[in-house]
């Protein structure tokens, strides 16, 4: 409420004293006694315009006419803002002083008005003497009585209907009939409301808004926000001081789930309106911006793929399963004839199997982990290469033809030491008579751990991946001259495997993100594949030389068309876990994958000699049957060179045939 000067108190106070004063003129014209007597001790200014707004004079001088018909006259105020300030700071009366709204006077206020005023401020009577609360008379008790308070008898009309109202209806009825009672029409000028966020329906109002945005739809409630939400969407008392200790803006859920017995036990939810204000907010400041639909089947988005059944032949069933190896598989290989397969384990063998009956032929012991193994790609060569701890081992398996396994003896018996010894990376070392009985013909020995082992096509060069850093980390070894070499001085990276180009003189080395594409005749760097995979695993040539697929840890398939981009033109996630190993088939348009969730999967891999036309890529057949041990599943797959069958090595010591 207004103080002792604000304007509610001095405009009530006015109202009070015209009041008054008409009361005082009244009364003098009443007894007869002249304006003049009275005017000694109050002259009567009296204004007779009438109930008319005073700001109607505010142009004028004057602000009305007495009972004499004469102006009354404004009072001077020639005082400005300062001055009424200065006024206001030393009239000790200032603040019981009003203006008269009808006579433009200043009048005092009494005591008792300003009690009458400060009564009204606080929602009191004006009269004192007053009693709000005096008991009231009930004129009708509420106590039931047994006798009636008249005992007129009710009247016959109160229970019959009215004639002179049926006779009234009958004929507003009959002047509706005829057309002389019109319905009242609706004004033109009337303001129309519609709803902003209702349905484009062309027969409402927004069919005709061309701009018309629909509203977003809000979410619809899930069972968290149940009265009695299953025991799972319930926060544990650390998930709920965690949910607590959150920004609103990073929680999950804007509210607490809660359990109630039932739903007459539920509060009201205290944070409706402002989450209503929030939603007003959205419609309101939503972006109005109209995005043309282009009605589309979806169904014509999907690329029209060939059927699995009409790119037969793939492997699809599992054929044998070659047991003897007593730990994991790491890695296999499988001969340029198709007849022999080799596998090497952590066990510390490498076995020789026959393809066709999985009878194990050799074993060789070599004492350590098996890193990798490798079968010289050349038919007229019997040569397997293994990675064992920090040396390569070159195995004459023995099996085949007699001449073929002589024929190798004999190449690798031709070297003749060269009269300079020139400094290499690596140390040659002829097998003993020990190790020659049982195949071994000569010892590369690297200083550092060996990971992977590679053939040329021509079958004279292999590279091998050392685990080491700095930039010897692959080299480049030619068997029949004994010679090897360390291509690069600057390390690309942590070198995970290389391949060497099946019909260009490129190689290709795969570092952890990217893969680069070496010239190693002109000795420069052709092209760098960047793989868009945290950590590449393996990587295999396409036949034709122009694709490439990389596999990686974070269970994704990337192939890269070296003709289009350095980047993979489609990423494959068909598998769940790690990507170990990848491969291409050699005469088929086939190429498969193995992982840690035990699965292979092959695909169909069509490479076009039109370079305008993209490769097809369709996915076959998921081949299971090894059981993830250590969290390990298929960690090695190859393609039999001939026949569209695959081989794969898993973590359980088995390594099996699809065909």
């Amino acid at each position: 409420m207004g103080g002792k000067g604000s304007p509610e108190t001095r405009g009530i106070a006015a109202k009070i004293c015209g009041i008054a004063a008409g009361i005082y003129g009244i009364a003098a014209k009443v007894c007869g006694v002249p304006a003049k007597i009275y005017g000694t001790v109050a002259k009567d200014i009296r204004n007779t315009v009438g109930n008319i707004p005073m700001e109607w004079y505010q142009d004028f001088p004057h602000i009305g006419y007495d009972l004499d018909g004469k102006k009354i006259y404004k009072p001077l105020r020639s005082k400005d803002e300062l001055d009424l300030f200065l006024e206001k700071m030393e009239n000790p009366e200032y603040w019981r002083t009003v203006q008269d709204p009808q006579t433009g006077a200043d009048v005092r206020l009494s005591e008792e008005q300003l009690a009458l005023v400060q009564r009204l401020q606080r929602g009191h009577f004006g009269d004192v003497a007053f009693d709000p609360y005096e008991p009231s008379v009930d004129f009708f008790t509420h106590e039931v009585r047994i006798h009636p308070v008249t005992n007129r008898p009710a009247d016959k009309r109160s229970f019959i209907p009215s004639l002179v109202e049926k006779e009234k209806v009958s004929k507003l009825v009959h002047a509706i009939k005829m057309g002389w009672i019109q319905p009242r029409k609706p004004r033109e000028g009337a303001p129309t409301f519609y709803d902003l966020w209702a349905h484009e329906d062309p027969d409402a109002v927004l069919g005709r808004h061309r701009m018309h945005v629909p509203a977003p739809k809000a979410p619809l409630p899930g069972h968290a926000e149940s009265y009695n939400p299953p025991p799972e969407f319930l926060l544990s008392p650390e998930e709920e001081l965690a949910w607590q200790q959150q920004d609103p803006s990073e929680r999950r859920l804007p509210f607490l789930p809660r359990r109630f017995p039932s739903l007459r036990a539920v509060p009201a939810y205290p944070r409706f309106i402002h989450e209503r204000f929030e939603r007003c907010l959205d419609l309101y400041l939503c972006p109005r911006q109209r995005k043309m639909r282009v009605n589309v089947d979806p169904e014509d988005l999907i690329p029209k793929l060939p059927r699995p059944r009409d790119l037969q032949p793939f492997p699809t069933t599992q054929a044998l399963i070659y047991r003897g190896h007593s730990s994991l598989v790491r890695t296999i290989s499988v001969s340029p004839s198709g007849q022999w397969l080799v596998s090497g384990s952590d066990d510390g063998t490498v076995r020789f199997w026959e393809v066709s009956s999985g009878r194990c032929l050799r074993t060789l012991p070599v004492g350590s982990v098996v890193k990798s193994v490798a079968w010289n790609p050349n038919p007229s060569i019997c040569l397997v290469a293994v990675a064992v701890d920090e040396q390569v081992l070159l195995v004459n398996a023995g099996l085949g033809d007699r001449l073929l396994v002589s024929g190798t003896d004999q190449l690798l018996e031709a070297w003749e030491a060269p009269q300079e010894e020139r400094p290499q990376p690596v140390r040659w070392e002829p097998a003993g008579a020990e190790e020659r009985a049982r195949g071994v013909r000569l010892r590369v020995q690297h200083g550092k751990p060996v990971t992977q082992v590679t053939w040329h096509g021509k079958g004279d060069y292999w590279a091998s991946v050392v685990r080491s850093p700095g930039g010897r980390q692959v080299l480049i070894h030619q068997s029949s001259r004994r010679w090897s070499q360390a291509p690069f001085r600057r390390s690309p990276g942590l070198v995970q495997c290389v391949r060497f180009h099946p019909l260009r003189p490129h190689f290709l080395v795969a570092s952890q993100r990217s893969v680069r594409v070496y010239n190693l005749l002109r000795q420069e760097l052709t092209k760098k594949l960047q793989s868009n995979c945290q950590w590449i695993s393996s990587m295999a040539v396409h036949p034709g030389g122009d694709n490439v697929i990389c596999g990686s840890y974070d269970s994704k398939l990337a192939w890269f068309d070296l003709d289009l981009s350095t980047r993979p033109y489609r990423l494959l996630r068909h598998h769940g876990r790690a990507v170990r190993s990848v491969a291409f088939h050699r005469r088929y348009p086939l190429f498969a994958s193995g992982s840690d969730d035990g699965s292979v999967i092959v695909c169909h891999g069509m490479v076009y000699n039109d370079l305008l036309q993209n490769a097809l890529l369709v996915p076959l057949k998921v081949l299971k049957g090894h059981a993830p041990t250590l969290d390990l599943g298929v960690l090695d797959v190859a393609f039999h060179p001939q026949q569209p069958w695959i081989f794969s090595a898993g973590a359980d010591g088995t390594v099996r045939l699809y065909t």
